[in-house]
């Protein structure tokens, strides 16, 4: 595995280590003919990549600057543009667009101060599925049971499964009803979703304006805290030390009953060993949770967005799409103008009241996901593959409606199903949750090892 961010750049600044030998490290496990590299990545950019990691260790070597991680390779998640390549956001009807003109905002941040992006992550077609398939480029699998072929979580599949797997030591990808922090869970990395708005989407293949956000894949709360400070541009990253006494709200009654009994383990044993380090840990019900199944049930906001964007490219290629993707994308043809407008102000009132309600609490936690995840065959049929897909989102896109920023953290143990934890908070407080968040990720520690 890559050592953290911070241990990477202080090697390559000491001489330790090249940036030639970083992304060449990259690059072999990537190809490595017995890995998921081929399924993780749809696309590489070796020779591009090799080529700027010279050039920083020749700066290095003759004594100039370079930018603070200048070296470190990255992977960026498809419906990123990039210059000169191809955005095809997990498609195949994408395949022969036009090249982006230039890099999407949030990697250019990231190539300003030195990652260098090897290759583009596989993904669920146009971002469209807490699971993960992709029938076009393939599925990438779970690092845990391989043999039986597990579903990675989507979108971010192949930043996920990257990130697990050692290929890069971090993977960009996005979250729009839990796309980062799902793919997190299943692998067994840290997932972080940022407050909407703080990262630039420009640049990134839309799926709702609305809710889409921009965010990192690591294997530590303070690698994806590095990254998000880079993308975000409002902070510099370094997690403060809590102030006080952690407290958070458990909304038992909104997940008791419907996960599995793989994650309720898990996550009982975890809240058991942050009580007992300290954390208050109160029982709520918010209300605001449970009456979002319902207000969201014909496919939602999402939806409804989607199908703006798709609607004329689905009449013409319509069969070119992965049609379990399509199928979901035309529910927002379903959801009427004053319907939707009605979202918009639901969502409004919800946020309020759940904002008012989180005061006095750090976070919210519950499990990133219902379940485990399942062997990718267990999604043959449709009907399976939606409750599926349900029971991977379910959870995590509750702070995507309420706008959250949240994190998922690993909660396992070695030799375990990987499994989530997940805390969120209210909009804006991004820099105190990931005060939060590495409090826990060192209270964790002792108990997954």
């Amino acid at each position: 595995m890559f050592k953290p961010l911070r241990a990477l750049a202080h090697d390559l600044d000491k001489g330790a280590v090249t940036a030639v030998a970083l992304v060449e490290t990259a690059l072999t496990r990537i190809e490595d003919p017995q890995g998921e590299g081929a399924r993780a990545f749809i696309a590489l950019d070796g020779a591009a990549a090799l080529e700027q990691a010279a050039f920083y260790d020749r700066q290095r070597k003759a004594g100039l600057a370079v930018p603070a991680y200048a070296g470190i390779p990255i992977g960026v998640k498809d419906l990123f543009d990039l210059k000169g390549q191809v955005t095809r956001a997990g498609s195949a009807i994408l395949a022969t667009a036009a090249p982006a003109e230039g890099d999407a905002p949030a990697i250019e941040r990231l190539k300003a101060q030195g990652f260098i992006a090897v290759g583009r992550n596989n993904m669920t077609e146009f971002a469209y599925s807490g699971v993960g398939l992709n029938p076009h480029y393939g599925t990438p699998r779970s690092p845990y049971d391989r043999q039986t072929g597990r579903i990675p979580g989507g979108s971010s599949s192949g930043a996920g499964v990257a990130v697990a797997d050692g290929m890069v030591p971090l993977a960009i990808g996005s979250d729009t009803g839990g796309s980062c922090r799902i793919p997190a869970a299943y692998n067994g990395v840290v997932g972080y979703k940022p407050s909407t708005g703080r990262v630039s989407t420009k640049g990134a293949y839309p799926l709702s304006t609305t809710l889409d956000s921009i965010g990192p894949l690591a294997r530590t709360v303070e690698c994806c805290a590095l990254a998000d400070a880079v993308m975000a541009g409002d902070w510099d990253g370094n997690i403060a030390e809590p102030r006080h006494g952690l407290r958070f709200a458990m909304p038992r009654d909104y997940f008791s009953g419907l996960i599995d009994e793989t994650v309720a383990s898990a996550f009982e044993r975890a809240v058991a060993h942050l009580g007992r380090a300290g954390i208050l840990i109160e029982e709520v019900v918010f209300p605001e949770l449970t009456q979002l199944p319902g207000i969201n049930a014909k496919g939602g906001i999402s939806a409804v967005e989607a199908f703006r964007h798709h609607r004329a490219q689905i009449a013409e290629k319509g069969d070119g799409y992965d049609q379990r993707v399509r199928r979901r994308i035309e529910l927002g043809s379903l959801i009427s103008a004053p319907d939707y407008v009605d979202l918009l102000a639901a969502r409004q009132r919800l946020i309020g009241q759940f904002d008012r309600a989180m005061i006095g609490f750090d976070a919210l936690v519950m499990p990133t996901t219902c379940n485990a995840a399942p062997a990718i065959s267990a999604l043959a049929r449709d009907e399976d593959y939606l409750k599926l897909n349900f029971m991977s989102l379910r959870n995590t896109f509750t702070g995507n409606f309420l706008d959250c920023c949240g994190i998922s953290l690993p909660m396992h143990r070695e030799g375990e199903p990987p499994t989530g934890l997940m805390l969120m908070a209210p909009h804006g407080q991004d820099q105190p949750l990931f005060t939060t968040a590495k409090v826990v990720e060192e209270m964790l520690a002792s108990l997954r090892s």
